[in-house]
């Protein structure tokens, strides 16, 4: 139950995919001024040191992070994923990698709300530690919160079943980031069940879902599965690294984004990055992306006995 670390895979291409596109999510709901809640349900460490025994044994962030790492020229939403690594390691040494709670942190504004949830005794343990010393240096440099009650709650727990409590946020805004490690092949039902109730509580919030492309038949179902949310809009962008190995091993070749309820901004963004990226992450001539995005003919409407149709309106892919 607890065997799975992120910190083996730390800053692996996945990492980039999840990250960047969370980042942009964030800052759209930065330009309005009334407050958002961001929710994530499986948040990790929060910090992980590449140089470490976990995410050096297998040095995954060599297929992410580190190709991008002293590069210049950037699609401006990439750029400002490497800006805020970079910012974290002052030496210009890659030593240190973010998770999505810290990356929020630092994306939030202050009068947002974080709340994380991380089940694994050792990792919540860390994502405490972790929020502590970032407070405490904030302390040391004269920062204090002029917003009343705590910005950032970090609970040891079950993300799935707590979300549920959370909706809707006070502010009627708000990002789900839900990214469970899928090595139970129950997390891919557990998440479209969490989304389908999640959806009947706050149908307008935006709902980001990460999950890896794998042979198993729950991987490669999972986000036709989620297009039948009732969503009024969904966007699905996958990378693809390399060509995958026919016996399924070789380590993982793609990963997607599944949003519900993206911003406007976010397709034609992606039209213009994934292309570059694919470029600057691609191993052979399997490196790709698909991007799609989709409209619920009966967006709002929870039916359990019959499946609403689905409006899909495009899919771009490149070599």
């Amino acid at each position: 139950m607890f065997s799975y670390r992120h910190a083996f895979h730390a800053g692996n291409h996945a990492d980039v995919l999840k990250h960047f596109v969370t980042i942009q999510l964030l800052q759209y709901l930065n330009q309005k001024d009334v407050a958002y809640s961001y929710i994530d349900t499986h948040s990790g460490a929060g910090v992980y040191e590449l140089d470490g025994a976990f995410a050096s044994k297998n040095a995954e962030y060599d297929t992410g992070i580190g190709p991008l790492w002293n590069l210049t020229d950037m699609p401006p939403a990439v750029k400002e994923y490497v800006d805020l690594i970079r910012a974290m390691n002052p030496s210009g040494k890659m030593r240190y990698y973010p998770g999505s709670p810290y990356i929020a942190e630092q994306v939030a504004r202050e009068q947002d709300r974080l709340r994380l949830f991380e089940l694994h005794p050792a990792d919540s343990k860390l994502l405490a530690d972790n929020f502590r010393k970032l407070d405490e240096h904030k302390a040391q440099q004269g920062i204090r919160s002029t917003v009343r009650g705590k910005r950032v709650l970090v609970t040891r727990g079950d993300g799935f079943a707590s979300l549920k409590a959370l909706l809707p946020p006070p502010s009627r805004r708000g990002l789900v980031l839900i990214d469970p490690p899928y090595e139970d092949k129950q997390d891919y039902k557990k998440t479209k069940d969490v989304l389908a109730e999640a959806l009947g509580r706050f149908p307008t919030g935006t709902y980001a879902v990460w999950y890896p492309l794998l042979q198993r038949m729950e991987s490669r179902q999972f986000a036709d599965k989620l297009k039948q949310l009732p969503a009024a809009t969904w966007l699905n962008v996958v990378l693809t690294i390399k060509k995958p190995m026919p016996d399924g091993i070789g380590g993982l070749h793609s990963s997607g984004m599944f949003i519900l309820n993206p911003p406007y901004t976010l397709e034609p963004m992606l039209k213009e990055v994934m292309p570059w990226l694919v470029k600057a992450l691609g191993q052979d001539a399997g490196a790709r992306f698909t991007l799609e995005t989709g409209t619920q003919a009966t967006a709002g409407r929870n039916n359990s006995e019959r499946r609403p149709p689905v409006r899909q309106k495009n899919i771009v892919k490149t070599a």
